[in-house]
């Protein structure tokens, strides 16, 4: 008998210490890109006002500038989700063995613009002959409408990569740059200040209007090893989005974030981002994209359906 009221305390003892790890939240190491834009916004939001934590998630977060850095930090496995990588550049590297599946589209059209300083000579994007003409990273969405310029309007001018906004702004109003490129917000308080023109957008582009242009990407092993973790992020990040467009608090969440007036917070989301366009599943125009990557020899060969089923792995919704 005195046996078994010595075993019992130990027996609670033990299952007591088990109940934080029964109940701790999965972490998920996550690329994305700038910081501060509406497209990429949904995971530090969603993070903070608790609906990945409902899913049992907590995401570490690392910023990148772009795209190309994005999609590298997922083929070395450092993250295990990133968002926002470009859809032909994805697709390239898939083709070629990078262990990369597309779990959802994060944006579908184009958000991005081109501008020049004040006193620039330049009125258009067909005043640009001869002239440097900025994005971001290669494989960009931004490299592939700068490429989609030069042959929408028949002009031959120099694409150049420039990394971030904040840097390309640099670049552009200390000369080193001609034609500069941005996101909302960035460069809207500019433009508005008569500081810089806006010259062109991407949807200036008809065959950018409808193509799932940037994706939510997650490393194959990760993915193969961690179904139910990333379709419970997949979730929580429909959720956010959902907050994001149909309450004043996600708009005054994203205010804060981009450090900008509500009211640019509204336009941003409502004018560069129609709600329908952010969907997880709203993937569309792929046969565009593709023909976009062979056209500016910036993928091989258009993927073949096996290849896209193998690619596109977008998970179900959770209730």
């Amino acid at each position: 008998m005195n046996r078994i009221r010595i075993r019992i305390p130990f027996i609670l003892i033990a299952w007591v210490l088990c109940i934080p790890a029964a109940l701790a939240d999965d972490a998920i190491k996550i690329a994305v890109g700038a910081r501060g834009n509406w497209e990429t916004a949904a995971c530090e939001l969603g993070q903070n006002a608790g609906f990945f934590r409902k899913r049992g998630l907590v995401l570490d977060l690392l910023y990148t500038q772009g795209s190309g850095e994005t999609q590298q930090a997922v083929i070395s496995g450092s993250v295990s989700i990133g968002v926002g990588l470009g859809t032909t550049s994805v697709m390239n590297a898939f083709a070629k063995g990078a262990p990369l599946r597309a779990i959802g589209n994060a944006s579908t059209g184009s958000s991005e613009y081109w501008y020049v300083p004040a006193n620039s000579p330049l009125q258009n994007m067909k005043d640009a002959v001869g002239r440097t003409i900025a994005y971001s990273t290669v494989g960009a969405s931004s490299h592939l409408e700068v490429l989609g310029f030069l042959k929408y309007y028949g002009i031959d001018a120099k694409p150049i990569g420039t990394g971030g906004t904040a840097a390309t702004l640099t670049a552009v109003m200390s000369g080193q740059v001609d034609v500069g490129w941005s996101s909302p917000p960035f460069g809207l308080d500019a433009a508005q200040a008569g500081t810089i023109r806006i010259i062109a957008y991407g949807s200036d582009l008809p065959s950018f209007r409808d193509q799932t242009i940037r994706l939510i990407v997650a490393n194959a092993d990760y993915l193969q090893q961690q179904p139910a973790i990333v379709r419970r992020f997949i979730q929580a990040y429909r959720d956010s989005l959902q907050w994001m467009y149909s309450t004043p608090d996600g708009l005054a969440a994203y205010s804060r974030l981009a450090h900008v007036p509500e009211q640019t917070a509204q336009q941003v989301r409502d004018l560069f981002y129609p709600r329908d366009n952010m969907l997880v599943d709203h993937v569309s125009g792929l046969a565009t994209v593709m023909a976009d990557g062979v056209g500016f020899k910036y993928l091989a060969a258009p993927l073949s359906q096996e290849q896209l089923r193998l690619l596109f792995q977008i998970p179900p919704p959770l209730d």
